[in-house]
């Protein structure tokens, strides 16, 4: 004989299904540790195949140890007085593509009559200066190609003051290791004093032949052709000289510092 209960069935209520914030703190240090991966040579990769994504701590630390590790490679490999390739105005890029950490409607505006460039840190003279000041040092003229981390390139003309002759103008200690920017869209970077010199560093006021349009930097932009595209600020407010390594924006999120050659 059966038991009265036999053919019923116990219902549970359906379980919430998992929404993509239930998963963020994972996927961020997803994010990351892939940002760190790109950026470390076959060789490090190589050394971290056994790794899995439970181990953890130990895990990153051998990522951005790795990481820093091609950060001092990449420096002993820079030549400063290796150029980088330059191009004919004809093969100049157009448009030329935006590119930030935000979209182009979002893009900051700067007064350029009341625009000053601050200075600080390891320098002589701290005085701010105005666009004009700028555009009264010797100018000089580039056309080359940006190389943006994401897998894109494109060729720009760009002409401004070279960064050497800025941080001489200001007496800066070109001793000292880093140069740091603060910029008007929150964004930040910094430089090794070696790249600073390089006589492609450009401190860029125009895009072709007409100041810098706000959605390629204005006032104010560094251009550097060794460096890969997310080492040149735009819409730079401050600079500083420094014997303390300032950081950037997405370096300090796993991208390889250096970054170039």
């Amino acid at each position: 004989m059966s038991a009265p209960n036999d053919d019923k069935r116990i219902v549970m209520p359906a379980a919430e299904p998992p929404s993509a914030a239930d998963f963020k703190p994972q996927l961020v240090q997803l994010q990351r540790r892939l940002l760190l991966r790109s950026s470390l040579s076959l060789g490090a990769l190589s050394m971290l195949a056994g790794c899995t994504m439970q181990d953890g701590d130990a895990v990153d630390k051998v990522l951005w140890s790795m990481s820093r590790w091609n950060d001092r490679v990449q420096a002993w490999l820079f030549n400063r007085n290796r150029l980088a390739t330059t191009y004919a105005r004809s093969q100049v890029t157009q448009p030329f593509p935006f590119n930030a950490f935000y979209p182009e409607y979002d893009v900051p505006e700067v007064d350029g009559a009341g625009y000053r460039l601050e200075v600080s840190g390891r320098v002589a003279d701290k005085r701010a200066w105005s666009l004009a000041q700028l555009r009264a040092l010797p100018q000089a003229g580039q056309i080359t190609r940006h190389i943006c981390i994401e897998g894109w390139s494109a060729i720009g003309e760009w002409r401004g003051v070279a960064l050497r002759t800025f941080l001489e103008r200001i007496g800066a200690d070109t001793t000292a290791r880093y140069i740091g920017f603060k910029c008007a869209d929150r964004y930040y970077s910094s430089l090794d004093m070696e790249t600073a010199l390089h006589p492609q560093t450009m401190l860029a006021l125009d895009f072709g032949s007409e100041p810098l349009p706000a959605r390629y930097g204005y006032p104010l932009k560094l251009r550097v052709p060794t460096k890969l595209g997310f080492k040149n600020p735009k819409h730079i407010a401050a600079l500083f000289v420094t014997n303390e390594n300032p950081g950037g924006y997405w370096e300090d999120q796993g991208y390889n510092w250096f970054s170039g050659l």
